[in-house]
């Protein structure tokens, strides 16, 4: 007999059936017309529940109601048993799913990407008047709503080394040989626009090992050590913000970080060669937004993709990259824009560190030219804080690698120009603009 869940996950996958015609209809409509696409880019999604947002946008709910109904079963009580997909901790992540369901309600080809959290925002309870963070379970009954996509699958690595490769006397090319290798795959989920005009689509990227299991250690004994390097490519993709009051803590959300850019990045330069012959046409037909700093490395990181796997210098590769990103700034207040402390991005990341040290240069050669800066508006605007500890400051790094910059809202974009970004603002006056949200029929 089918229990209440049975009902649940039936209807989801009669809808998502219905959603599916539109979803690929809407990716060859944008194959043909050669649509220039946007990628959103966030470490959180606050999706919640879709089921009625999606059978609302579709024009079903009237018949589904129905159908259900004639079968003994009602679609209110169904419909709170689907789990709150709580992959994100509040304003930023409501923020990027309100863009996305907007986005496919105006026509706009859009990917969102980031991570399917196994556990997304903590579960509360209250234990003798204090809070109590548990496990939230969001995948205990599975997803019904998405598609795992094993052939879009990217390795990303870690650490390692960087290599000098002589070409020829004038070109030098380096070779980043990370000691660590994890695989990305991809979990796809369809964002209905209203009335299904279009559906596009969030990619969630899920962590898996290269080998799964140690064989040699689990036949010696070592069962538990076998399974390390599962376990440790699992927790990239394990908790919504691991704790970061160790240095344990700090390198996993660094590691989180990169890994969603570099699988994100590498997917949007596989899909744009599909289509393209080459890199020159990037910013014409991919915009990709950073949703506060988090995805801030995926600048290194294209930079990266551009010069060391096909074969550009560093000034065509920076021209590219400045032209094709955008980012959203979400905080007035300095101290709280991410920093890395440069010895652990210099381990986990050492090509990246390169990278951010050469657009650094060019960065402050600019600032020096134009003779409008004090020595501390200077100091201000270097990607790296060199007060006390050195750290890699990302919201400059975001700054200077976009080609726009908004804030959340009119008020929120004037006082970047005057408070966070005073001294960016003062090098590159024509970068901040104001940009409006989007809204869904849940809020936003």
């Amino acid at each position: 007999m089918a229990k209440p869940h049975d009902w649940m996950t039936a209807s989801i996958l009669v809808v998502r059936d219905r959603i599916t015609d539109n979803w690929m209809e809407s990716t060859r409509k944008t194959y043909r017309t050669n649509a220039k696409r946007v990628y959103y880019l966030s470490l959180e999604f606050l999706i919640g529940r879709l089921m009625r947002d999606a059978v609302t946008n579709i024009g079903l709910m009237d018949e589904l109601r129905q159908a259900l109904s004639s079968l003994g079963v009602d679609i209110d009580v169904i419909a709170l048993l689907e789990p709150d997909a709580a992959l994100g901790n509040g304003g930023l992540g409501r923020l990027a799913a309100c863009f996305m369901e907007s986005m496919a309600s105006v026509d706009i080809p859009a990917y969102g990407y980031g991570i399917r959290y196994v556990h997304g925002l903590f579960r509360q309870q209250m234990a003798d008047g204090w809070q109590v963070e548990l496990p939230e379970t969001w995948l205990a009954h599975g997803n019904p709503w998405e598609f795992e996509r094993r052939e879009s699958s990217y390795e990303i690595g870690f650490g390692g080394s960087v290599e000098t490769v002589n070409v020829d006397e004038e070109l030098t090319r380096y070779v980043w040989k990370p000691a660590e290798r994890v695989i990305a795959t991809a979990c796809d989920t369809p964002v209905v626009g209203w009335r299904a005009k279009r559906v596009n689509t969030l990619r969630l990227w899920s962590a898996h090992p290269i080998d799964p299991i140690l064989l040699d250690a689990f036949n010696a004994g070592d069962h538990i050590g076998a399974l390390k390097e599962s376990n440790k490519a699992e927790s990239l993709a394990r908790v919504l913000y691991p704790a970061d009051a160790t240095p344990s803590g700090q390198e996993l959300r660094l590691r989180q970080e990169f890994f969603f850019s570099s699988a994100s990045l590498q997917d949007i330069l596989r899909r744009h060669l599909q289509q393209y012959p080459d890199f020159t046409s990037l910013p014409d037909k991919v915009s990709i937004q950073l949703n506060d700093t988090h995805p801030a490395v995926s600048i290194a990181e294209l930079i990266r993709l551009l010069m060391d796997v096909h074969g550009m210098d560093f000034e065509q590769a920076w021209e590219i990259s400045r032209k094709t990103f955008s980012y959203t700034n979400h905080t007035l207040l300095p101290e709280a824009l991410e920093t890395w402390p440069v010895p652990l991005f210099e381990r986990l990341l050492p090509r990246h560190m390169q990278i951010v040290y050469a657009i650094n240069a060019k960065i402050l050669l600019e600032a020096r030219k134009q003779k409008i800066h004090t020595d501390q508006e200077v100091r201000n605007i270097s990607l790296i804080d060199e007060s006390g500890d050195r750290r890699v400051r990302m919201g400059n790094l975001a700054f200077v690698g976009s080609h726009s910059i908004n804030g959340v809202s009119a008020l929120h974009t004037e006082l970047m120009k005057e408070t966070v970004f005073a001294d960016l603002h003062k090098l590159y006056p024509a970068r901040i603009n104001n940009k409006t949200n989007g809204i869904t029929l849940a809020g936003g």
